[in-house]
């Protein structure tokens, strides 16, 4: 399975570039689509599940011209966004039996046997005949997951899904996707780098409309290799040390000092120590370089 897109672009009308001459290819697997709010993500993904139209470019799933059939493409996608509605007094069940029914799916035992195996996969089905409107937010979550996959989708997208999860919820919600992401494609849209090392097999950094970097983790992590340099520092220092430094990350420790991470070729000076880069690192310095060709161009 294959998801290619080419010279992607949408303006809004109030002037902002969401989308901007994007190009970028997804196989089979758990693609992780990282980048901070307001960077275009929800954009590409609502423009990728035809729910919006983009100025210019092209979107191919394997022989499926997207934004010429979109019904063809509707038929083996599945959607998550990052908000969405239930009916307040149906159960999970019942509400995904309606859904089934939607999607065409008219013989009782077929939808019996496809609704069972969502409940179960997304773990929700000794919740049942609870009300979808009383569950937890990661049990709603899954729930989005469970009534994706009634028609069996082969694609896959999910809009910023653990936002607001607790950690035990978005593990769960993580180890559903993990499962149903080995052979379809699942792209997975966050501004959390740690959904991204956790669960992907392959990533892109998305910033302004663009794509900065495509590869996988362990590539990208490897490519800072004796690159991060780390000190720890008074917190009156920071302002200084930001002035000397290319510093990607600060962070408190427990004595209440500040714990900073730079950017370096080579030993930035004998007050730093070599440390392993960190996935972190990688979408830190990718979205400070991105800043600092911006302001130069703008210039």
């Amino acid at each position: 399975m294959r998801l290619t897109i080419e010279n992607l672009t949408k303006t809004y009308k109030n002037g902002v570039k969401a989308i901007d001459n994007l190009n970028l290819e997804i196989g089979t697997g758990m693609f992780g689509l990282l980048g901070p709010n307001g960077a275009g993500k929800s954009t590409l993904m609502r423009t990728i599940a035809t729910l919006q139209s983009p100025d210019s470019g092209a979107i191919n799933f394997n022989d499926i011209d997207v934004l010429n059939d979109k019904i063809e493409f509707r038929k083996v996608l599945g959607y998550l966004p990052q908000e969405f509605g239930v009916y307040p007094k149906m159960s999970a069940n019942d509400l995904l039996h309606y859904f089934a029914s939607l999607k065409g799916i008219t013989d009782k035992k077929e939808r019996n046997e496809i609704v069972e195996k969502a409940l179960e996969l997304t773990n929700l089905y000794e919740v049942r005949n609870k009300n979808v409107a009383g569950y937890s937010g990661g049990m709603k979550q899954r729930f989005g997951i469970a009534q994706l996959l009634l028609n069996n989708p082969e694609l896959i997208i999910v809009d910023e899904p653990t936002a607001g999860l607790d950690p035990a919820e978005r593990h769960r919600f993580l180890n559903v996707l993990r499962e149903i992401g080995t052979n379809n494609i699942v792209i997975f849209s966050t501004h959390i780098v740690d959904d991204v090392k956790e669960l992907c097999t392959d990533m892109a950094i998305l910033n302004g409309g663009k794509i900065l970097a495509q590869d996988t983790p362990k590539q990208m992590t490897a490519s800072l290799s004796d690159k991060i340099w780390q000190t720890t520092i008074e917190r009156d220092q920071i302002e200084q040390i930001q002035k000397e430094y290319n510093v990607i990350s600060s962070s408190y420790n427990e004595d209440n000092m500040l714990n900073v991470r730079v950017y370096g070729e080579e030993s930035p000076g004998a007050i730093f120590t070599k440390t392993l880069p960190t996935l972190e690192d990688v979408y830190f310095t990718t979205l400070s370089n991105d800043k600092l060709i911006t302001e130069s161009e703008a210039v």
